[in-house]
């Protein structure tokens, strides 16, 4: 059940390429979720809410150019530090397209957020969605929940292997200096 929050001026596209734009960067995000583009309970979930800022500045002053600040938000378990990588070059990409330009002028004019929303608090529907429910609707099988509780549980392993080999290098670098 992935949301986008996309920020783009008034005029910095065409309709047609940034309704293309939208298109892709749903796409894009749905696969990085583990899930088939052509999916259409996916499709169906997926929500992009466009924002129109009145102005942009850069050091006080007008943006000459458009800029992107693009924010995918998806339940906790979703993402890896791979795939948020991924998903950050694949929407610059995108925005190039859009725009025609090349990846590299366009790049630093491009902002994405991938947000993941703790689990328990994805709220949808009038209720709150856990990961392994949002997992078996968009696999059409109840029986599939284990793999949305798999998916949360490795990401939460991963983050506690990352604290306790900071905790550890805390603790060495300290026991270094006295």
């Amino acid at each position: 059940m992935p949301m986008i929050d996309v920020l783009i001026p008034a005029d910095a596209l065409t309709p047609h390429a940034e309704a293309r734009l939208f298109k892709e960067l749903s796409n894009i995000l749905i696969e990085a979720e583990g899930y088939d583009r052509d999916n259409r309970i996916a499709q169906s979930v997926t929500v992009l809410n466009l924002h129109r800022p009145e102005a942009v500045y850069v050091g006080g002053e007008l943006s000459k150019l458009p800029r992107y600040r693009i924010i995918p938000t998806v339940p906790e378990g979703q993402y890896t530090d791979e795939s948020r990588k991924k998903l950050v070059r694949a929407i610059t990409e995108a925005v190039a397209r859009a725009e025609n330009g090349a990846f590299e002028d366009v790049a630093m004019r491009v902002w994405v957020f991938p947000t993941e929303i703790p689990e328990g608090q994805w709220g949808s529907r009038g209720g709150i969605r856990t990961v392994a429910d949002i997992h078996a609707m968009l696999v059409d099988d109840p029986e599939q929940r284990s793999v949305g509780s798999e998916r949360l549980a490795g990401k939460r392993r991963d983050d506690a292997r990352r604290m306790l080999e900071a905790a550890l290098d805390a603790a060495c670098f300290g026991a270094a200096k006295e």
